[in-house]
């Protein structure tokens, strides 16, 4: 049995990497349902992020990769207009799962949902992917040919 009956995540999920998948991965090991926010197109750019691919790519990309990875998984892909998206203030969701990197909301996101008198959400951390030399895996340093999505060092 899980810990959890559903945890949520978010993000922009643009050119999919390991790092996403470990995410992913975490969720789907403590919950039952992961309720997966993925940005807007305009809550992307609001946020200085320029995807390559728009919104219904980006989603269906997901949708294909959580399906070929983590088959039989139940989940649910919401568009984020905002930082939290109304999915979070569901009563189902008892988790809150994040990078490391970005762990830093979830008081804020609790208070929220006190005063919605919703329970406080648990915050599950996964840790950050690294590439081969010591930094985060992300989709900028692939946008820049740093990387490929599995964290290898691209040759310059």
């Amino acid at each position: 049995m899980k810990k959890f009956k559903a945890s949520a995540l978010g993000g922009t999920f643009d050119i999919l990497h390991t790092g996403h998948f470990e995410l992913l991965r975490g969720a789907a090991e403590v919950s039952e349902k992961m309720i997966i926010g993925l940005s807007s197109d305009e809550f992307a750019a609001q946020r200085g992020k320029s995807p390559i691919n728009d919104y219904e790519i980006r989603r269906s990309n997901l949708e294909a990769q959580i399906i070929s990875r983590f088959p039989g998984v139940k989940y649910e892909i919401v568009k984020l207009d905002s930082l939290f998206g109304p999915g979070i203030f569901s009563e189902e969701i008892e988790a809150l799962v994040t990078s490391s990197e970005t762990s830093n909301g979830i008081s804020e996101l609790n208070r929220l949902r006190r005063e919605k008198d919703l329970k406080e959400v648990k915050h599950v951390v996964i840790p950050l992917i690294l590439s081969k030399d010591g930094q985060k895996v992300s989709t900028t340093r692939i946008k820049k040919n740093e990387i490929d999505p599995e964290g290898n060092l691209l040759r310059k």
